[in-house]
């Protein structure tokens, strides 16, 4: 019952966290939601610091099974990029109106030099290693952490801006061209490595 009760709070908080900033919310805010006692409330967590720590772990855990789940649908690696540019469309409604969960969590931790901040990154290290392995076995070699880092820049400018315009166009757009920058990527790659067949 204490761990039900638990993993409620830290759900909770990263709904909380994600739609009004970590800062802005209290543990009123939480408890509330919840629907429990402020005392049973400190009974599981003592600090607004320690529910942070149990929200940046679900969303790694999270991000895990969600890659993972990725890896076993993907037919091949560009499938899978795909479904990581394709995620903004997926939760194309929430960042018009709240921005990028990871984004937005990481800016302000920064801002507030929050000693979580490095914590809150690793969210963008798990994409960015997930997505630096598509390339290399796309064939891209040392050049596939610059595109895993190209396609992860971009994927932020694009939630940021459809977040600042509230613009459903735009996004979808943006996504077009990413599928279509990957596609030019591949095909330019395999000119290189098959220069007779042109």
């Amino acid at each position: 019952m204490a761990a039900e009760t638990r993993e409620r709070i830290v759900e909770a908080a990263d709904l909380l966290f994600y739609q009004h900033g970590f800062e802005a919310t209290s543990f009123a805010d939480i408890a509330a939601t919840v629907g429990i006692s402020r005392g049973n409330f400190y009974h599981h967590f003592k600090t607004k610091d320690d529910i942070l720590d149990g929200v940046i772990n679900r969303r790694l855990a999270n991000t895990e099974q969600m890659l993972d789940r990725w890896e076993i649908s993907g037919s091949d690696p560009a499938e899978r990029i795909r479904s990581f540019i394709h995620i903004l469309i997926v939760n194309g409604e929430k960042i018009r109106k709240y921005g990028c969960p990871v984004g937005t969590l990481s800016s302000e931790l920064a801002k507030l030099n929050h000693t979580a901040k490095s914590d809150a990154a690793a969210l963008f290290t798990l994409f960015r290693s997930w997505l630096c392995r598509q390339f290399e076995r796309l064939g891209f070699g040392d050049k596939s952490d610059e595109l895993a880092m190209h396609i992860l820049g971009r994927s932020q400018g694009v939630a940021t801006l459809a977040n600042a315009f509230d613009d459903d166009r735009f996004l979808h757009h943006e996504v077009d061209l990413m599928c279509a920058w990957l596609d030019d990527q591949i095909a330019d790659l395999a000119r290189k490595n098959n220069p007779d067949r042109e």
